[in-house]
């Protein structure tokens, strides 16, 4: 049973507070699709989430890399955070031709800018995110697709 949430984010702060409590529900293996239109919030929330789960680096835009790994601290262990940006890929075989089908393991958080160009070659979403630009702010959507999407969901209504 996929199940949802959805909230405005009127300014920057609010982006961040649920990239905040978005990093306290996640766990290792999940699978995280981003949607929404060039500018829309995708990299700022991703991105803060990554911040909030101690990464003390900068987190840049895989704009044009397609990838950037991230270690970060996730319930006493270590796990990878990989954040893919595919708005540039021109077919999803490049997905294959990288290497990054093997960064998508139980050890790792895989976040996912435009997974439609991937096809049908990433494995299915734990938790889409749909980005909607309004006159003011965001409007997001979560989706929570799997148990262990659902798990992440039961943990973000405890942190309310």
């Amino acid at each position: 049973m996929q199940r949802h949430y959805k909230t405005s984010l009127p300014d920057e702060a609010a982006t961040l507070a649920l990239g905040q409590r978005l990093a306290h529900s996640l766990q290792a293996g999940l699978v995280i699709y981003l949607h929404g239109d060039l500018g829309a919030g995708k990299t700022a929330l991703t991105r803060a989430i990554i911040q909030a789960c101690g990464h003390q680096g900068k987190v840049k835009s895989p704009t044009y890399t397609l990838a950037e790994p991230y270690q970060i601290q996730l319930q006493g262990r270590v796990v990878t955070c990989m954040h893919f940006d595919l708005y540039r890929m021109h077919n999803p075989e490049e997905l294959i031709e990288a290497g990054f089908r093997d960064d998508f393991n139980a050890n790792s958080i895989c976040f996912v800018e435009w997974p439609e160009k991937a096809g049908a070659l990433l494995p299915p979403a734990d938790i889409s995110i749909h980005f909607e630009i309004l006159d003011e702010g965001r409007l997001i959507e979560l989706c929570f697709h799997t148990k262990a999407g659902q798990i992440c969901l039961d943990r973000l209504e405890l942190l309310k």
